[in-house]
């Protein structure tokens, strides 16, 4: 097999693997959000990834001129809604109903992108793509609910009210079609920019967010520990995962890029189940339930099958 067929091949597994990093970091923002807030941990992560991103994109700066006005709104576009909005309009939705109407509907994201990227960028679906993004939905479920019911925690009742769901929903479709312009502007800009440019553009929105809703800490609020964390946060789960992650989508068709996404609910039960103290139920087996396994196993299946039908079409558009 060529380098060239290799990296088709595995460009769905980097994306995969990108996806799941995104997860390391929930142990150590359990921590940061105990004393700040939402807004400016996000900003603190883009502040810290820019001072790799900027450097990166001056060094690219002659690929500026190549991007269209409409990559340019489609950068907009990841930016704001990519790495901000969608955010904030997911966590707020907790507000409104219980985690598991949020994460439930939070499955609908691949079939958003899926339908973009049929709409926008015209991407033809294999005959075998359907059979397993259905089995990738499936098992990614089943991860998330065991018992194949939504459970409630303790004092939750089951709330999907309008605005809850409209919030989750809307979170839903903002990272949906970012995957689907993320592949748009891939066709012209490198992935070294476009990652750079996501990053750049978020940083600038979140300053203006964190000083219209006053979300800045008072002096002296931000411990040492805070800082080392933030700087862990913003480095695996933020610039170097979104450099892979760009990378991979380089190679990748957006529709199978968006399952490929579900690396990160995934790799979040593991992190939930092995590094968060308090986090190991009983009934479990080596930390995950039974469910938990299969959908794994399931899911590691569709993925490695998926990768096999993105090198089919990909090949298949080459020569034709």
């Amino acid at each position: 097999m060529s380098a060239s067929r290799s990296i088709v091949l595995f460009g769905p597994a980097l994306v995969f693997l990108a996806a799941a990093l995104w997860a390391t970091d929930a142990p150590f923002r359990t921590h940061l959000t105990q004393g700040l807030s939402s807004n400016f941990i996000v900003l603190s992560e883009h502040v810290i990834s820019s001072l790799i991103a900027i450097p990166i994109l001056l060094f690219n700066w002659g690929h500026l001129k190549n991007i269209s006005s409409r990559e340019w709104f489609a950068i907009l576009f990841i930016g704001v809604c990519g790495s901000a909005l969608a955010a904030v309009a997911f966590t707020e939705s907790f507000h409104y109903v219980n985690p598991s109407v949020s994460i439930v509907l939070q499955k609908i994201q691949p079939l958003i992108a899926i339908a973009l990227a049929w709409w926008m960028l015209g991407e033809r679906m294999h005959k075998n793509f359907w059979l397993w993004t259905a089995v990738a939905l499936g098992a990614a479920y089943l991860v998330s609910f065991p018992n194949l019911v939504p459970q409630l925690y303790a004092g939750e009742a089951f709330n999907p009210n309008f605005i809850g769901s409209a919030l989750a929903l809307t979170a839903a479709a903002l990272w949906g079609a970012s995957t689907v312009f993320g592949k748009y502007v891939l066709r012209t800009a490198a992935f070294q920019t476009l990652t750079s440019l996501r990053f750049i553009v978020g940083l600038i929105f979140l300053i203006v967010l964190n000083a219209a809703q006053g979300t800045f800490p008072a002096p002296g609020v931000i411990t040492g520990t805070d800082v080392l964390f933030l700087f862990i946060v913003a480095l695996t789960s933020g610039v170097f995962s979104l450099f892979l992650y760009y990378y991979g989508l380089q190679f990748t068709k957006a529709s199978i890029a968006t399952i490929a996404e579900l690396g990160f609910p995934l790799a979040a039960v593991f992190v939930n189940a092995y590094f968060i103290p308090g986090n190991q139920a009983a009934g479990t087996y080596f930390g995950l339930y039974i469910g938990q396994w299969i959908g794994t196993i399931l899911l590691l299946i569709a993925m490695l099958m998926l990768s096999r039908v993105n090198r089919e079409v990909l090949t298949e558009e080459t020569r034709s």
